[in-house]
C-alpha cells in the first residue's frame, strides 16, 4: 500500500511539473508571437492563459483587444483584462488601467482611479519605465484638484485591501 501511494504522490508530481512547462511554452511561444506582431497566434496561445490567471498574459490579451490586433477592438475586453492583471500587481497593466480611466476607454472617465493605478504603476514598475509611468502620473494629478489627488494617494494606499475601482 504504501508503495502504490508513493507511486501515486511521484505521478502526480511529475503530471504537474510537465504541466508547469508545457504552461511556460505556451507563455514563452505566445510573448514571442506578440513581440514579432503575429497577433493571430499571440491570441491563439495567450488567451487560455490568460483565463487560467496568468498576468502577462491577461495584459498582452488586454493589449491586443484595445488596439484590435489579434481580436476585434473592444475597450471594454481590454479594461476586464487590464484589472485582472493589474489586480495581482502587474505594472504595465496597471499603467494601461490607469490610462484607460484617464480616457475614458472601456471605463467610465475617472481621474481619481487613473491616478491611483499610475500612481501604483509608477511605484512598483522596474527603474527604466518608472519615469515615463510617474510622467503621465503627473499628467493626470496636473487636472485634478488637491482633493482628488488625495483621494487617488489613500485609493492606492489602501490597494489591495480594497478597490472600488
Amino acid at each position: 500500500m504504501f508503495r502504490s501511494n508513493k507511486l501515486l504522490v511521484i505521478a502526480i508530481v511529475l503530471s504537474l511539473a510537465s504541466t508547469s512547462v508545457a504552461y511556460a511554452d505556451a507563455l514563452g511561444a505566445g510573448t514571442s508571437a506578440f513581440n514579432r506582431g503575429d497577433y493571430n497566434t499571440a491570441a491563439r496561445l495567450l488567451l487560455p492563459l490568460a483565463d487560467r490567471g496568468n498576468a502577462r498574459a491577461q495584459g498582452m490579451v488586454g493589449f491586443m483587444y484595445a488596439t484590435g490586433q489579434g481580436l476585434p477592438q473592444a475597450y471594454d475586453a481590454a479594461s476586464y483584462w487590464y484589472r485582472l492583471a493589474a489586480e495581482q500587481g502587474d505594472t504595465t497593466s496597471q499603467y494601461l488601467l490607469g490610462l484607460a480611466y484617464d480616457k475614458g476607454q472601456g471605463v467610465p472617465q475617472d481621474d481619481v482611479a487613473a491616478y491611483k493605478w499610475l500612481n501604483l504603476a509608477a511605484a512598483h514598475a522596474p527603474r527604466k519605465t518608472r519615469e515615463n509611468f510617474a510622467k503621465l502620473r503627473n499628467a493626470v494629478a496636473s487636472k485634478m484638484s488637491r482633493g482628488q489627488i488625495a483621494a487617488g494617494q489613500w485609493h492606492a494606499l489602501r490597494w489591495p485591501q480594497e478597490s472600488p475601482f
